[in-house]
């Protein structure tokens, strides 16, 4: 929350009206937290709950993990980078404590431990759901992926080789392009079929890749019938909401899901136009969700609550689909669980539907 950053030696908040854009992240977080906590105390609920500011000058993290308090601890919840989350979980295998990752969607390199649980699902399982999506609404379809030069775009397109070798199904058949910087969409319209759809995938997590290859691709949509996915990090990306950008149809995947008409979603969505004259962020729904969640689950399970967190129960937003991840299935040896739930999202003129 970075408290020690917005408050002088006086205790004086330093930024006079407004949050500085490095603050909101984390106050918004530990403000879903609070109100999943008003509504657990409302039922009574008997949990003893720390909040600690990860960036604070005062107490290390390592200090705080290290402490003999920290030793009672039957939960952690984190809204952590990836540095946090490799110590977190760690400290969650030594400690036989469960740990809520709720952002980082990245395993870091963590195996054999049954006490890390991925909420923000990985970019594999993001992949898989794609190609499981194209599969089912695409079997037949021209599908290319247009990506760029990259470690990380290769990695992707390893995902899409792996699910095609691997696939019970039939196998789809994805073309690969690469593009160089500052391609034009003279050049992406020599690999597209006027007389049939052609199913474009963005190969890449970079988003200025992204906007100029919404862009170029809107730029002749009325003239291909066309679809781009995109990767799971769309969800913010401000090209989508550009006026030329109204013709392409464009999918992407997301590991969270609000509904308009859920009831605690609009009480939220009441408190802060009430007493903060805003609206919520999805920081807000991810921490209430969370806490209410596993908060509940730890009533009902106690310190035994990392063999239940398969469960289905409590879920408030999200439909979560929390599975056991196996890296190694000869020997079969657990290495963390992940959200698996994912939802497709479809955006065309101007419209965010989902897609069931």
């Amino acid at each position: 929350m970075y408290l020690d950053s917005a408050f002088d030696a006086n205790q004086t908040y330093k930024y006079d009206k407004y949050f500085p854009k490095f603050i909101n992240p984390g106050l918004e977080f530990y403000e879903g937290i609070q109100l999943a906590l008003d509504s657990l105390q409302k039922e009574k609920a008997q949990l003893d709950v720390y909040v600690y500011d990860l960036k604070s000058v005062k107490q290390s993290l390592s200090g705080i993990l290290n402490s003999d308090s920290f030793n009672n601890m039957d939960l952690m919840i984190g809204n952590v980078n990836n540095v946090e989350m490799v110590l977190l979980a760690n400290t969650a295998a030594q400690k036989k404590i469960p740990f809520i990752n709720v952002n980082f969607p990245n395993d870091g390199g963590i195996t054999n431990n049954p006490y890390l649980v991925i909420l923000n699902s990985t970019l594999k399982t993001h992949c898989e759901g794609i190609y499981r999506f194209m599969q089912k609404q695409f079997p037949l379809d021209e599908i290319i992926m247009f990506r760029k030069k990259g470690p990380q775009e290769d990695r992707l397109q390893a995902y899409f080789t792996e699910f095609t070798k691997v696939t019970a199904s039939v196998p789809l058949k994805i073309k690969y392009i690469n593009l160089e910087d500052k391609f034009d969409s003279t050049l992406l319209a020599l690999y597209l079929n006027k007389n049939r759809e052609t199913i474009c995938v963005a190969g890449s997590l970079d988003l200025n890749f992204a906007n100029d290859l919404c862009q170029k691709l809107a730029s002749i949509s009325d003239q291909y019938n066309l679809k781009l996915i995109g990767m799971p990090n769309w969800d913010g990306l401000p090209g989508l909401n550009k006026p030329g950008m109204k013709t392409l149809e464009v999918i992407y995947t997301t590991p969270f899901n609000l509904s308009n008409s859920n009831s605690v979603a609009l009480s939220i969505q009441d408190h802060f136009k009430d007493r903060f004259y805003s609206r919520p962020s999805d920081m807000v729904y991810r921490g209430y969700e969370t806490m209410f969640r596993f908060g509940k689950l730890l009533l009902q399970y106690g310190p035994a609550l990392n063999t239940s967190l398969t469960e289905k129960k409590f879920n408030v937003f999200t439909d979560f689909d929390i599975q056991p991840v196996y890296t190694n299935r000869q020997n079969m040896t657990l290495d963390y669980f992940e959200n698996k739930k994912l939802y497709f999202v479809r955006k065309l003129n101007g419209t965010i539907a989902g897609i069931n």
